[in-house]
């Protein structure tokens, strides 16, 4: 009996440690269907903290280069998640250092950010809400041209949740 209770204070606590980026998802369909389509396995960032940590952490985009190329957020350095290859990235040699996971809701950059916990990084965080939730709250992303309102939504599936930008599909 103590064991199960002990397991379910500790399951309370990493619910309410989550809850920060679960209550500045600006839609509450968003956040419930992020609540149910991630793991939560690594730790969560919303785009507001994240924001205020541009200066000092490394972005990474996890989507797929033809994503990257319709926008991104500003100094985010492409990864891609279908040939993610970690050997092939020039990741901080500081395993302290931030890092920002993000793709289009967040799916895709979790595995990305489970990886880079495997091997080794200490601060690695998952966008919650990803590139969507970020253009949501109408905060800046860029292409080879500059400043864009464009964003790939990645199919009309997904796109129901880009509230905001000219979605693109191609």
């Amino acid at each position: 009996m103590a064991i199960r209770f002990k397991y379910s204070i500790l399951f309370f606590w990493a619910l309410v440690a989550a809850l920060p980026a679960y209550s500045q998802v600006k839609s509450g369909a968003y956040s419930t269907m992020l609540k149910g389509l991630l793991s939560h396995t690594v730790p969560e960032i919303s785009v507001q903290k994240a924001v205020k940590q541009q200066s000092n952490a490394l972005f990474l985009d996890a989507r797929e280069l033809r994503e990257f190329e319709v926008s991104h957020i500003p100094g985010a350095v492409h990864v891609g998640y279908d040939h993610f290859d970690m050997a092939r990235l020039s990741l901080p040699a500081d395993k302290n250092k931030p890092i920002i996971v993000y793709c289009s809701v967040g799916y895709r950059s979790e595995k990305i950010a489970e990886k880079l916990i495997s091997a080794g990084y200490r601060q690695v965080s998952n966008l919650y809400g990803g590139i969507f939730e970020w253009v949501n709250h109408d905060f800046p992303v860029v292409n080879n041209s500059g400043a864009t309102q464009q964003v790939h939504a990645y199919d009309r599936t997904w796109g129901v949740w880009l509230s905001r930008g000219e979605k693109v599909y191609k």
